[in-house]
C-alpha cells in the first residue's frame, strides 16, 4: 500500500467551498496538506485538519514558490468565482493566476497537476433533453458579460498547453453548481431568499439540475489525481444522482422549516428579464450584482443535463453523499453558523461557479 504520508498535496483556494472539501479528502487519506490562504481570509478549519497554511495569494509568485516546495501534487481549485465584477479582476485571478501556478509546479516538477475547471467552460448550452459529455468543445454561446465562464475556459487552455509542452502531468476536474458544509455563497443566499419569500421557481421546476455535494468532488479530485489512467483526461463531476430544481428548493425550504416553494416564473422571462438588470447594472457600473443575472437563469433553469459516466466507468467514483441526506445537513450547518452569529443568512441573489 502507498505511504500517503510522505506525498505533500498542495492546494489553492483552501479556505473556500471545493478547496476546503479537497483538503479534508486528503487529510482522511493520510496526506499531508500546504494550503494557501490570503491574508485576512479563515484559514481555522485548515489548520483543524492538520494542513500547513501559507499567506498568499495567486497574485505573488513567491508565495506560490513556496507553496509548490516539495510538492507531490498540485490542486488547483483557486479562481474568481462569481457571475459579477470586472473583467480584470477574473484576468488577474483566475488565468494570470493559473499561469503563476503552473509556473511555479512546473519549476518545483510536481508528479501531477490536477485543474479544477467547471461544466461552464463548455458554454451556456441548453435543449429539452439534450445530454452533453466530455467530448463536447469548450466555450460554446458564452454570453458578452459571462466573466466566470470566459476566464475558466482560458485558464483550463492554459493548463492544457502546459500539458501538451510537457510542463505538468495534468487532470481536469469540471464540477457543476455545488452545494454543501462551508458554503458561504450559493446556499446562504438560496435560503434568505426562501426566508424573505423571494425565491421562484423557474419554468415547471421539473428540469433536473446539475447539482453535487461539494465533499463528492473533492474525492473524486483526490481519487484522480492519484490515478495513473488520469492523465492527460478531463472528467465532469456534475451530480450525484436524479434531482429536479422544485426538489432540491423544496428539500432546502424543509430544511428550514419553510412553506413549499409554488410561485414560478416563465424561463424566457426570466432571462429576458436578466439580460435587463444586467444592461442596468453595467451601464450604470454598478459594483453589486443584479437580482438576477442570465447566468443564474440558465444555472437553476436549463434543460439540458450534463453527464459524469466517464469519472465512473474509467476512475470508479461514485457520489458518497446523496441528496436525501447531504441538502438537510448543509442546511442545518448553515443555520447553525448563522446562530452563532446571531444574524441572518447573507441576503443578496441566487449565484453558484459552475
Amino acid at each position: 500500500m502507498t505511504d500517503n504520508a510522505s506525498k505533500l498535496a498542495v492546494v489553492t483556494g483552501g479556505t473556500g467551498l471545493l478547496g476546503s472539501h479537497i483538503a479534508e479528502a486528503l487529510r482522511r487519506q493520510g496526506y499531508p496538506v500546504r494550503a494557501l490562504a490570503r491574508s485576512g481570509s479563515d484559514a481555522s478549519f485548515l489548520r483543524r485538519i492538520g494542513a500547513e497554511v501559507v499567506s498568499g495569494d495567486l497574485s505573488d509568485a513567491g508565495a506560490l514558490a513556496r507553496l509548490c516546495d516539495g510538492a507531490d501534487a498540485v490542486y488547483h481549485a483557486a479562481a474568481r468565482v462569481g457571475d459579477w465584477g470586472p473583467w480584470s479582476e477574473f484576468v488577474e485571478f483566475s488565468i494570470e493566476g493559473t499561469r503563476r501556478l503552473i509556473d511555479a509546479a512546473a519549476q518545483a516538477r510536481v508528479r501531477r497537476f490536477l485543474h479544477i475547471s467547471s461544466i461552464s467552460v463548455y458554454g451556456h448550452l441548453d435543449g429539452e433533453g439534450r445530454v452533453f459529455d466530455e467530448r463536447e468543445p469548450l466555450g460554446q454561446n458564452l454570453y458578452r458579460w459571462s466573466y466566470y465562464s470566459r476566464a475558466k475556459v482560458e485558464a483550463e487552455k492554459l493548463a492544457w498547453e502546459a500539458h501538451r509542452a510537457g510542463r505538468v502531468a495534468l487532470t481536469v476536474i469540471r464540477p457543476s453548481w455545488m452545494y454543501g458544509e462551508r458554503d458561504r455563497a450559493t446556499l446562504p443566499r438560496l435560503m434568505d431568499s426562501i426566508r424573505r419569500g423571494k425565491l421562484r421557481l423557474i419554468g415547471d421546476g421539473e428540469n433536473r439540475l446539475n447539482l453535487t455535494n461539494a465533499a463528492n468532488v473533492g474525492e473524486a479530485a483526490v481519487l484522480a489525481a492519484n490515478h495513473e489512467r488520469a492523465v492527460g483526461e478531463a472528467y465532469n463531476c456534475c451530480h450525484d444522482g436524479v434531482l429536479t430544481q422544485k426538489t432540491f428548493f423544496n428539500a432546502v425550504a424543509a430544511a428550514m422549516g419553510a412553506p413549499a416553494i409554488t410561485r414560478r416564473v416563465p424561463y424566457a422571462v426570466a432571462r429576458r428579464l436578466a439580460f435587463a438588470l444586467e444592461c442596468a447594472g453595467h451601464l450604470l457600473g454598478r459594483k453589486n450584482p443584479p437580482l438576477i443575472t442570465r447566468y443564474s437563469v440558465w444555472l437553476m433553469g436549463r434543460r439540458c443535463f450534463f453527464e459524469c459516466r466517464k469519472l465512473k466507468e474509467q476512475l470508479g467514483w461514485s457520489s458518497r453523499i446523496g441528496y436525501a441526506e447531504g441538502v438537510p445537513a448543509a442546511v442545518r450547518e448553515q443555520l447553525g453558523r448563522a446562530g452563532d452569529r446571531g444574524t441572518a443568512a447573507p441576503s443578496g441573489r441566487v449565484g453558484a461557479a459552475a
